[in-house]
């Protein structure tokens, strides 16, 4: 479809690093309740999407932590439960609602999905515990190409039609370009792939002219100068794309990034948040997690309890505004 662009991304700012980055909250309930965790029952840990994903690496990543450092008493069963998206396997702890030992991890999809399926739940009725890091895209283009930045990009986009190339279509990969393109004045046909592969394949052949991805996945293909890295969604460049500009940098900004963080099942007691929030303060201090943070180009980015609902919140309700505009949802 052939996207037009106008005043909304100036409409829609999610406020995603505004939101006391890295910033404990103050616990009320620090001295929770001895009865939890009760050792005796296992905590159900949902993977909503297969094994080798984003998804998978991060809830793993995290219970590796907690059982080197002791961080939990109990048994935990982490288990896949794939399919629509996430659906299924945020559908099945929903489900578990009432429970403290119904846990998952959360991605782009976790909002996104909601918005395109005709889901029970919504990303604010789960019991928030953390918002870990952010999931942000680079724009690139093939490395013979004769854009060289991404002020040559605006200005070729201005004056040509261009293909931006991305995977599934109601999602980040989506809204990205989007709100970019408004904010920078330009046009541009989106082309939605499967996978990374396809698009990135696509992409290598000069089938499209650009095409979003995160970086932790085409990093190899951006040191080998088969892709060229133009601008980066997040609010700061990691250090494995430094040199190339946010677009904070270039003037145009568009406070979007994707929630990696940490969930309980709705309703879960009290003192089973306060103890993940807890406990989740001292895994992200480990060095096994600035590790992971590093090597999958995350924006480190932490808030706790409430004000995680408040990010998802606020995410989702601009997202929706994005895509009824453009008439990718009703």
């Amino acid at each position: 479809m052939t996207l037009q662009t106008g005043p909304i991304a100036d409409r829609i700012k999610l406020g995603v690093l505004g939101m006391a980055l890295a910033a404990p909250i103050a616990l009320a309930g620090a001295a929770h309740a001895q009865s939890y965790p009760d050792t005796n029952q296992t905590l159900d840990w949902t993977i909503a999407f297969g094994p080798g994903g984003g998804n998978d690496i991060m809830a793993r990543t995290i219970v590796d932590i907690l059982a080197k450092y002791d961080l939990y008493p109990g048994e935990i069963s982490v288990e896949n439960r794939a399919g629509g998206s996430g659906a299924v396997g945020w559908g099945y702890l929903y489900a578990q609602s009432g429970s403290g030992y119904g846990i998952s991890t959360t991605s782009g999809s976790f909002v996104t999905t909601p918005l395109q399926a005709d889901t029970p739940w919504q990303p604010a009725d789960f019991t928030p515990v953390a918002l870990l890091a952010t999931d942000d895209l680079v724009l690139v283009v093939n490395g013979s190409s004769d854009i060289q930045d991404i002020d040559q990009f605006i200005a070729h986009a201005k004056a040509n039609p261009i293909t931006i190339a991305g995977t599934g279509t109601v999602n980040v990969d989506f809204i990205v370009p989007t709100l970019f393109a408004q904010a920078a004045g330009f046009e541009f046909e989106y082309v939605s792939f499967n996978s990374m592969a396809d698009q990135t394949t696509a992409l290598l052949s000069a089938s499209v002219d650009a095409m979003v991805g995160n970086p932790g996945e085409i990093l190899g293909l951006i040191d080998s100068g088969d892709l060229r890295a133009l601008v980066y969604s997040g609010a700061s460049t990691p250090e494995a794309l430094a040199g190339v500009p946010t677009m904070g940098d270039v003037g145009h900004d568009i406070g979007v990034s994707m929630p990696r963080g940490l969930i309980l099942a709705p309703d879960a007691p009290a003192e089973a948040q306060a103890f993940w929030i807890e406990t989740m303060q001292r895994v992200v201090e480990t060095p096994e997690w600035a590790a992971y943070i590093e090597n999958n180009t995350l924006t480190p980015t932490i808030v706790y309890g409430e004000e995680f609902r408040t990010f998802l919140n606020r995410t989702q309700n601009g997202f929706a505004e994005v895509l009824r505009s453009v008439g990718a949802i009703q």
